[in-house]
């Protein structure tokens, strides 16, 4: 007799048809989870406010998975009554540097930062509690994950666990809380900040146990609290390349937001030198940007008289994402040159690996990002005072690209699939 999959019940946001990195995450664990022992059970927003949409990743939702679906009700609907393009700017991240930023935008910034804690979902949280409360008590559910940010959905999963004291509840970070980088934009006063710091202190101490996805984030967790807290990564679910695809173009890929604090001036310079100094190079360079990119970086881009090499090619779908990976002669990966950063580690970089392309990374010093590549022997880390070596390592690449003599990056990635994460995952599910 097949013994029955333990069920677990996962709250999340971002889920499809959205886009962009964060959907990645649990969509590929829910497809493994199965081959465990454990029935996914997805609890999602009915209609959310994405800041993206993807519809081909529709296709890629595992059959027979139970959703659960609510309404929820985002300010963003309302605040688009007055700007459209200013709120869906700031929902996706995508915030004006200060001195760019006009009346409306700091309003709504304000607004968003003090009215909304922790985020603009919170409306959802009571009404979910309600809903979730009954389905947990009719499905006889132990274990609860809840995944953030938006962290509004742990205190669901917070709200949940009052209600049922032995529910076992895990959080799932994908990204830190007080420490994230858009906070410090969000014009939030001291005592909206405190709140913020309080409201993480509590969930973290009251959950069964903490996953992250850094080190530096599971340090700074274990600095305010004594919840077990593991690091389970990202990762990459596609085919690795095997085959090379010279181009006649010599390809430098971003895939992804290039924010206004993403902007790497030490990058554009080094191009820009390599551009007046080397025909040749100018003549067969391409700065190919997937993604949504901010103006200012799109002004630092044509300050440096790169603008006629530049391939804009908006936002793209992740099967295109993936396609783009695999073609670029080097891989960029931008990161924002501040010690909050040093904790994150973009999703697109297990993409990367899986890609075999040599990866040019920048980023703060102390950065997880450099202990990845390193590891696993895909490309160099540079912080951005080493112009000189940035400079050196594209000309390298380029001189690669004109002997024809590309090679597939040959380190070990296997722990970075996302079938041995979910089984490493699945160990705290079945505890």
């Amino acid at each position: 007799m097949t013994k029955p999959k333990k069920k677990l019940l996962i709250v999340c946001y971002y889920w499809p048809p959205s886009g962009g990195p964060g959907v990645q995450r649990w969509l590929k664990f829910v497809k493994y989870l199965p081959e465990f022992g454990i029935e996914p059970i997805v609890y999602v927003p009915e209609n959310p406010s994405y800041p993206i949409i993807d519809m081909d990743i529709i296709n890629e939702v595992p059959e027979g998975i139970t959703i659960l679906k609510q309404p929820i009700k985002e300010p963003y609907r309302f605040a688009s009554l007055l700007s459209r393009k200013q709120t869906k700017s700031i929902s996706s991240g995508m915030v004006p540097a200060q001195r760019k930023q006009s009346l409306l935008q700091k309003l709504l910034l304000y607004i968003r930062g003090n009215y909304f804690v922790p985020d603009a979902r919170i409306g959802w949280v009571k009404p979910s509690i309600s809903f979730l409360q009954k389905y947990i008590t009719q499905e006889d559910i132990h274990t609860l994950v809840t995944t953030g940010p938006p962290h509004s959905m742990h205190l669901i999963g917070l709200g949940l666990k009052e209600s049922f004291p032995s529910l076992r509840w895990i959080t799932d970070f994908r990204d830190p809380w007080t420490t994230i980088g858009y906070h410090d934009k969000l014009k939030m006063t001291a005592k909206t900040k405190k709140n913020h710091r309080d409201l993480e202190q509590t969930v973290l101490e009251n959950a069964s146990e903490i996953i992250v996805t850094s080190p530096r984030t599971k340090k700074e967790f274990e600095a305010i609290c004594n919840t077990h807290i593991r690091v389970i990564t990202n990762g990459f679910d596609v085919k690795e390349n095997t085959s090379i695809e010279l181009n006649d173009k010599f390809k430098l890929s971003h895939i992804g937001s290039l924010l206004s604090d993403r902007n790497p001036i030490i990058l554009w310079k080094v191009l820009s030198d390599i551009v007046k100094s080397n025909e040749t190079f100018k003549n067969v360079f391409q700065l190919q940007l997937a993604g949504r990119v901010s103006a200012s970086v799109l002004d630092s881009i044509k300050e440096f008289g790169l603008e006629t090499n530049v391939q804009l090619e908006g936002y793209i779908s992740h099967k295109e994402a993936l396609v783009m990976q695999h073609s670029a002669n080097v891989l960029l990966l931008i990161e924002i040159d501040s010690p909050e950063t040093r904790s994150i580690i973009p999703g697109k970089l297990y993409e990367y690996l899986a890609a075999r392309r040599p990866i040019l990374a920048l980023g703060p010093q102390g950065s997880d990002i450099k202990e990845i590549i390193d590891e696993t022997r895909s490309g160099n880390f540079y912080t951005y005072t080493q112009e000189t070596e940035v400079r050196k390592e594209i000309l390298y690449h380029f001189e690669k690209f004109q002997a024809q003599e590309e090679r597939l990056q040959q380190g070990d990635i296997t722990k970075y699939h996302r079938q041995n994460l979910t089984k490493a995952l699945s160990s705290s599910i079945l505890q």
